[in-house]
């Protein structure tokens, strides 16, 4: 029998006052995630030389990316079978375990796998919190929330990598660690009573543990694969051909799993809806050139505008600022447009008309202009994502919340991978030919020839444009659905498309 848990139409409506509070309690809990991701990379150099091992550093962000990439998905079908407040405690409690083992850690390899742990914990509070407030808010109203979880990335992007550094510099590697513990009780006491008046979905159906087991280690060999693809192992070598074969079966596995099993991991009326699939790849095209560009336009800073490392990294806050306003605009619009689709629409062919402007005048454009552009592109991209998130929460019912926005950033985040890894590729692999490639050993002694570089950006910067015309492709071919007021309206209507 299905002892469905449905708290919303019994319990009283949830005050502005109640909304902020358990608001402000998620926001915390996701900026513990956010800020892991920023404030470590800084305090490398510090912590390699003091454990004396440099060589494996890169490790201490890839354990942590492995493990909560493969996890997201996992946290929203548990919080649609458990209910989002014990998973979201649980998740927290997982991290500052991790946070304390990274601290405590008397070498590099205990460390690693300690970051691993860590992203155990941290890989699902992001899209808990997303699911959250997809519990409070009706979706005509989401939109506006959204701006909060762009503050909340802005102000880890910010703050995370001066914070690694000075507190590398100046007191012990360790304290980047062990400031998650007091933010971590922090989250964890204002989450615990926060979240007891949040509405209540959930269902006790089982989790498909063998199809969790498939999908888990079929990530870990893709990400593997795209991490030391071009720098610990070269594309065409046999580690690689086999983690890309290994990932081919195991995807291959849980494809079969997911027609199979009684209760699929992923339901498959979630993966045959097409506002889903159209928003999340939508947003996973968009988000992974974002993120490509913020990887790699340091690298464009430093060689072809002759930038310092310091420079180089402010030259970024275009690009990060604009996200954030443009995400404010668009979750705005939304609670007042009809066809606010629209507004991503034209977004996204802003951004990827900047893009291409980049490319066809690499290395001619002044830092200046540059740098407005970047902040044109951002806007652009800020537009689509409370569109796609809101659309995609709006497409299903209220149980499936969870699982859905878990799949969504799972995606989201596995395109970015996909995108890093293709515009390595051509800044390391020589796109342009053998004339036209970057020798990672030229990199390090600083004897790049400018010529060369924007040679490779003008691939790099035309890539980023496909990938904006792709998530504009798929945003317009994305199902433009009435926002409900409430969510059992959302829910009757998610019934009736089926």
């Amino acid at each position: 029998m299905d002892k469905r848990v449905e708290t919303q139409a019994h319990a009283a409506p949830l005050t502005h006052a109640d909304i902020r509070s358990i608001l402000i309690g998620v926001m915390v809990a996701m900026f513990l995630a956010a800020l892991d991701q920023t404030i470590v990379a800084t305090a490398l150099p510090t912590i390699g030389r003091e454990l004396g091992d440099v060589t494996h550093l890169p490790w201490i962000v890839t354990a942590y990316l492995l493990a909560s990439t493969a996890v997201t998905p996992l946290y929203g079908k548990l919080a649609d079978i458990h209910g989002r407040r014990v998973v979201l405690l649980s998740g927290i409690v997982v991290f500052v375990i991790g946070s304390v083992a990274c601290a405590l850690a008397p070498n590099l390899w205990l460390l690693i796998v300690a970051r691993f742990v860590q992203g155990l914990g941290g890989g699902g509070l992001i899209a808990l919190a997303q699911t959250i407030v997809g519990d409070m808010v009706p979706p005509r109203e989401r939109g506006r929330y959204q701006v909060y979880f762009a503050s909340v990335f802005l102000s880890s992007s910010l703050i995370g990598p001066v914070l690694g550094g000075v507190l590398a510099e100046k007191l012990h590697w360790s304290v980047i660690f062990w400031i998650n513990v007091p933010l971590g009780f922090g989250a964890y006491w204002m989450s615990s009573a926060a979240l007891k008046r949040l509405p209540r979905h959930e269902r006790p159906h089982k989790l498909d543990v063998l199809g969790a087991m498939l999908m888990t280690a079929g990530t870990l060999s893709l990400l593997l694969a795209l991490s030391s693809g071009g720098t610990a192992y070269p594309w065409r070598s046999a580690p690689i051909a086999g983690l890309i074969a290994a990932t081919l079966v195991l995807w291959s596995l849980f494809a079969w799993r997911q027609r199979t099993a009684s209760e699929p991991l992923i339901p498959l009326d979630i993966m045959t809806n097409r506002v889903v699939r159209a928003g999340t790849v939508a947003a996973g095209f968009g988000m992974g050139t974002f993120i490509g560009l913020t990887i790699y336009l340091p690298l464009y800073f430093e060689t072809v505008m002759g930038l310092s490392a310091t420079y180089s990294g402010l030259g970024l806050l275009p690009l990060t600022c604009g996200t954030v306003i443009g995400a404010t605009a668009s979750g705005r619009a939304m609670t007042k447009l009809t066809h606010y689709k629209r507004v991503p629409m034209v977004g996204l062919a802003v951004a990827a008309v900047g893009t291409a402007v980049m490319a066809v005048f690499s290395g001619r454009i002044p830092l200046v202009p540059f740098c407005m552009i970047l902040a044109i592109v951002s806007l652009g991209l800020g537009t689509l994502l409370p569109v796609a998130t809101v659309s995609i929460q709006n497409a299903v019912r209220p149980h499936q919340l969870g699982t859905v926005t878990g799949v969504a950033n799972f995606f989201r985040q596995i395109g970015g991978a996909l995108i890093v890894a293709a515009l390595g590729a051509i800044v390391l692999g020589g796109v342009g030919g053998e004339t036209a490639q970057l020798s990672p050993e030229a990199l390090k002694l600083g004897t790049v020839d400018r010529d060369m570089m924007v040679t490779l950006f003008r691939y790099v910067f035309g890539a980023a444009f496909l990938g904006f015309a792709l998530a504009f492709a798929f945003i317009t071919w994305m199902e433009e659905l009435p926002l409900r007021g409430g969510a059992a309206e959302a829910a009757t209507a998610a019934a009736a498309m089926e």
